[in-house]
């Protein structure tokens, strides 16, 4: 698995669960997986005294990076044209700004991608790259224009079941949805296919199912994650760190977080520091075995305090506490499930929150 890309633009898992789901309480140590960083920023508006992020992939922490320069250099609507929230023609303008605030290496990494970066940063991983190949190429030939544009206008909860049911749902959507979300088509162009590595279930289906939940049950008019993935823009609405009323509060903040080129793994057996409180682990264990993931988990356990709280995401490969750390670790299920029936980033079949005991 090659770590010299940018995998994720933007962080597919809804902040507004895991702040929720975590209960992050002011002066917390906080360790999340650094991905393309909206979630470790979206910690700090809970005024934690800390937060380490954490990624093997540098190409990520430079997405970070940029971020955190953003943050600091530019206004807010600033920012969310140079993430491509909204529509600009002046990023490499405001590039320019936020290059000053780059650490060298940071800003080699962003001067060799001035094109895409004209494109908007959240639109230039992998995995975004692989919605505009969907939204470009396969969705016209589904569904109009006009179709998408009236799916995401605001309606009743009956008014979505029958425009999905009636218009949206048809044999042609779930045919070429399925194929072109196939294990075979993802692994190629989406995410690399080792992350399929401990996954036994029908991909396609999996995803389409909890596609059909977002664009039914919730509403798509309100969801950021739809927006961009049929438009290429985030719209009416915003994921939790861009939104204007957390701006100034993650730039008050931004010396609280700290980010480290290593693996989770690295992080809990090196020396240890101050107990961690709570920890955003993404979907993290997914590509790893059951037994890496319960090791993982008692050292995990190691250097939290009790109450500390775990919060990550099963797509396809089932994990939760196994019974042997029931002394250990409580799941928290009951609220992970409700949290997760709401969630509007909506890739994943499950998310689990467990506590040390």
């Amino acid at each position: 698995m090659r770590n010299d890309v940018i995998r994720y633009a933007q962080v597919w898992e809804d902040a507004d669960v895991l702040l929720a789901g975590l209960d992050v309480r002011p002066g917390d140590t906080c360790v999340s997986i650094a991905s393309a960083g909206d979630n470790a920023l979206a910690l700090l508006t809970k005024d934690p005294g800390r937060v380490v992020a954490l990624d093997v992939n540098r190409s990520q922490l430079f997405c970070l990076e940029l971020r955190v320069a953003a943050y600091r250099t530019l206004a807010h609507h600033e920012l969310l044209e140079l993430v491509g929230s909204r529509p600009s023609t002046r990023r490499t303008e405001l590039f320019e700004r936020c290059r000053r605030a780059l650490g060298p290496d940071a800003r080699r990494f962003w001067d060799a991608r001035r094109g895409a970066i004209d494109r908007g940063i959240g639109g230039i991983g992998k995995f975004e790259q692989y919605f505009a190949a969907f939204r470009t190429g396969v969705l016209p030939l589904i569904h109009s224009r006009a179709t998408v544009d009236a799916l995401l206008q605001p309606k009743s909860l009956a008014e979505r079941r029958r425009f999905y049911d009636e218009q949206w749902d048809t044999t042609r959507w779930r045919l070429l949805f399925r194929l072109f979300f196939s294990r075979t088509v993802m692994g190629r162009f989406g995410r690399d296919p080792q992350f399929f590595r401990y996954v036994d279930a029908d991909v396609a289906a999996s995803i389409l199912a909890r596609t059909s939940h977002a664009l039914r049950e919730l509403d798509p008019s309100s969801n950021p994650y739809v927006h961009w993935i049929l438009t290429g823009t985030h719209g009416r609405t915003l994921p939790l760190a861009l939104r204007p009323e957390h701006f100034d509060t993650i730039r008050g903040r931004l010396d609280r977080l700290e980010w480290r080129c290593q693996s989770l793994d690295a992080y809990l057996a090196g020396a240890a520091e101050r107990p961690i409180d709570r920890f955003n682990l993404s979907d993290v264990f997914e590509y790893v075995s059951l037994g890496r993931y319960r090791r993982m988990l008692e050292r995990i356990v190691r250097r939290s305090r009790s109450g500390a709280r775990l919060a990550y995401w099963n797509m396809l490969a089932p994990r939760r506490r196994p019974d042997q750390m029931r002394g250990r670790l409580q799941p928290l299920d009951e609220l992970a499930a409700a949290l997760h029936a709401s969630e509007r980033a909506f890739f994943y079949s499950a998310f689990r929150l467990e506590e040390v005991l």
